[in-house]
């Protein structure tokens, strides 16, 4: 058993630089490599994350933005409707005062013709009043006449 403590002693004795080359090799890798790559990575993450950050708030202001051009244009398209009505509105009112004013000139008409017939019936009964005495007289004539006869 002595010997192959005193063996594996030697090993351990002998396997010494390797371990302190190892940790020379680490340390040297660690301060040389590892730590300029850490810090590039660090640079690199923050730099993203800073990205991601503006990207999400660019896309809140973007949303914002959205929302603000959908009311703007609900408040357009509510304006519109609110003009079309009133458009629509002042030309039924407009047709209204036409349709109006078209029979208050007819009814007009129809008291003028009215008023004429009125006069033109008068005018003819006059004349046939005055036809009809004419024509009395000359019955009254000519029956006289042949009951003289």
């Amino acid at each position: 058993m002595d010997q192959i403590l005193q063996a594996l002693g030697g090993l351990l004795l002998k396997a010494v630089p390797t371990v302190v080359l190892l940790v020379f090799v680490y340390l040297y890798l660690k301060y040389t490599f590892f730590r300029p790559l850490g810090t590039v990575l660090q640079k690199r993450r923050e730099a993203t994350d800073g990205i991601r950050e503006a990207a999400a708030k660019n896309i809140e202001m973007a949303e914002e933005k959205a929302s603000m051009y959908e009311i703007a244009l609900k408040e357009a398209r509510s304006e519109m409707y609110r003009e079309h009505e009133n458009t629509r509105r002042h030309w039924v009112e407009h047709q209204s005062h036409r349709i109006e004013e078209a029979r208050r000139r007819a009814h007009e008409m129809i008291q003028e013709a009215n008023t004429r017939i009125d006069a033109e019936t008068a005018e003819a009964k006059r004349g046939l009043e005055s036809s009809a005495q004419v024509l009395a007289l000359q019955i009254t004539e000519t029956l006289a006449a042949g009951g003289i006869r």
